[in-house]
């Protein structure tokens, strides 16, 4: 493969992970609005903040991953896991 073609094949991916997320944040701009008036219409007990929260911590973990600001797993760690791993002799 040449470098034209991995650049180009990353380039796509990378644009198929912010399409994804950005349908995750628009999906979760409908579904949790609609969960929280049917909590409303159902019952006193606020039950739709879970999945707010649960999806919202989601989603913010996948913003992270695709826009390269992912303090846990971004590139800085896997570059450096790599260099680590290919210096150890366990490997």
């Amino acid at each position: 493969m040449t470098t034209n073609e991995t650049r180009y094949t990353r380039a796509k991916e990378k644009v198929e992970a912010i399409k994804s997320f950005y349908g995750n944040l628009l999906a979760y701009l409908i579904v949790i609005p609609a969960l929280f008036w049917l909590n409303y219409k159902t019952t006193s007990f606020v039950w739709a903040i879970f999945p707010a929260i649960g999806w919202g911590i989601g989603l913010i973990i996948n913003g992270w991953s695709v826009f390269g600001r992912n303090p846990f797993w971004g590139k800085d760690w896997e570059q450096r896991k790599i260099e680590e791993l290919m210096q150890s002799d366990n490997f």
